[in-house]
């Protein structure tokens, strides 16, 4: 997986905008954040739902899910591109969407199921 190959993807879903966030290349939604690439431009960071959610990804797949000292605590995970596949990255941005995405986006997403990236 690359930056660009992730953009790709999450411009799928609606009203997604390339944009900066933190200082770095980001994807937001109506101006909200939900994935950033990271100041070494290796890795992504995805927010989440909880800390504990955080520690399920990172204990099933240490290969591709980490946090750093700066993330312990904090509802996020970062993620290595290269490690990261097209289906477990449709998923970690359509959840990430979620949390950030309006309600009537939601309705909107979930009324067209094939705009979906992980069910393209």
């Amino acid at each position: 997986m690359t930056w660009a190959q992730l953009c790709k993807l999450g411009r799928v879903l609606p009203e997604v905008a390339e944009d900066i966030w933190y200082r770095t290349p980001a994807l937001k939604v109506r101006g909200k954040g939900f994935v950033r690439l990271k100041e070494n431009g290796q890795d992504v960071v995805f927010p989440l739902e909880s800390v504990d959610e955080q520690e399920f990804l990172i204990d099933a797949m240490p290969n591709v899910y980490f946090i750093t000292d700066h993330y312990r605590g904090y509802p996020a995970v970062l993620a290595r591109l290269k490690a990261l596949s097209v289906a477990e990255c449709c998923l970690r941005l359509e959840q990430a969407y979620r949390l950030k995405a309006t309600k009537p986006l939601l309705k909107q997403l979930d009324a067209q199921p094939a705009r979906s990236p992980r069910r393209r």
